[in-house]
């Protein structure tokens, strides 16, 4: 397990008029729902973007639930990092897969061109291997599919959040506040209800103190999951004096204690400085008579004295925060249960 620190490399924010280069580094969400993936780029073009599809993408590539070999995956992705005019880049969408390109990738040549790179779930694997093969700090954010193509316009606070992170609109520290409603309504993509159906809203519940305590440190972000499948690889991420958040998507309680277990048996759970876990966007409880944050406080009985809460809103929830990787951040959870999380500095380099 990597323990030396990590020069974090800042990319160029984006601006109006730049270009987003666009990768599917596992599932070909294009096949599944073309309209969907079409809408997306007009919404990057709506901001003032340009969009430019790589090769895979563009040709609409497809090997079932894969867009390319891993070898043909990770060529379009450095031809997207090596192309001078492409200045940033999104995913199509996550899937199962997108480890399969990090040992085709040229992390020299990564380096050497820091480019925003936004996605999330399955692309954890990228973000923890860029990071530790690069210091690059890319951000765990929306897809172009979702929640960028969100029909008609985009989803607003999402794409108002990505903003927030890639560009250099606003000033920093930043702190962020749970939005008053969010959704894990699914609308089929097969008959068009992603496009004529409303999406529907719930109140939330806002995020939920587990533990006090008061933490600046850098934070790392993944997909719980995909997070998982990472142990005993050279990339799997430092985490000693971290804060960590993790999300998943469709999940049980019985999974969610099989993989927690699994990094309390790494001796995660005593190394960290923080830890936040995102609402799941699908949770079964199998009829279990405890609670999600009751397991998470089971699990970590006898670990560390560090702040801890769950219910954020990043990865699959809607809407979503982006969030860059090796960011300083301030998280605390006071005497009297407030949950406060405040982004202490710009992570692209002005």
């Amino acid at each position: 397990m990597p323990t030396k620190p990590i020069d974090v490399i800042k990319p160029k924010p984006l601006k109006k008029g730049d270009t987003i280069g666009v990768f599917t580094p596992s599932t070909p969400g294009y096949m599944i729902n073309q309209g969907l993936f079409e809408n997306g780029i007009k919404v990057l073009q709506s901001l003032g973007f340009n969009v430019k599809q790589g090769n895979l993408t563009k040709n609409r590539a497809s090997q079932g639930y894969r867009s390319g070999t891993p070898k043909d995956r990770a060529n379009e992705f450095m031809e997207l990092i090596a192309d001078p005019e492409i200045d940033g880049l999104i995913s199509t969408i996550g899937g199962y897969n997108s480890s399969s390109l990090i040992p085709y990738l040229d992390f020299d040549l990564i380096k050497k061109n820091p480019k925003v790179i936004c996605g999330y779930s399955d692309v954890s694997s990228l973000h923890l291997a860029l990071l530790h093969y690069t210091g690059l700090s890319t951000f765990y954010g929306p897809s172009l599919m979702t929640w960028i193509g969100e029909y008609p316009e985009g989803e607003p606070d999402t794409i108002n959040n990505f903003l927030n992170a890639v560009t250099d609109r606003i000033e920093y520290p930043l702190k962020l506040t749970s939005p008053l409603r969010w959704s894990n309504h699914r609308r089929r993509w097969d008959n068009g209800d992603w496009k004529s159906q409303q999406r529907q809203w719930k109140i939330n519940e806002c995020w939920q103190p587990l533990r006090a305590g008061l933490v600046t440190a850098p934070i790392i972000i993944s997909n719980l999951n995909t997070l998982v499948t990472a142990a005993g690889t050279p990339y799997f991420p430092c985490l000693k004096n971290k804060i960590l958040l993790i999300e998943e998507e469709t999940t049980s309680l019985a999974l969610e204690e099989r993989h927690l277990r699994h990094l309390e048996l790494m001796g995660i759970f005593d190394q960290i400085s923080g830890l936040l876990i995102s609402k799941p966007e699908n949770l079964d409880v199998s009829d279990a008579p405890f609670s999600y944050d009751q397991l998470i406080l089971e699990i970590l009985d006898g670990h560390g004295n560090y702040p801890v809460a769950s219910n954020f809103d990043c990865g699959h929830t809607v809407p979503s925060f982006t969030i860059a990787q090796n960011s300083i951040i301030q998280f605390g959870v006071s005497q009297s249960d407030e949950v406060s999380f405040t982004i202490c500095e710009s992570m692209t380099k002005i």
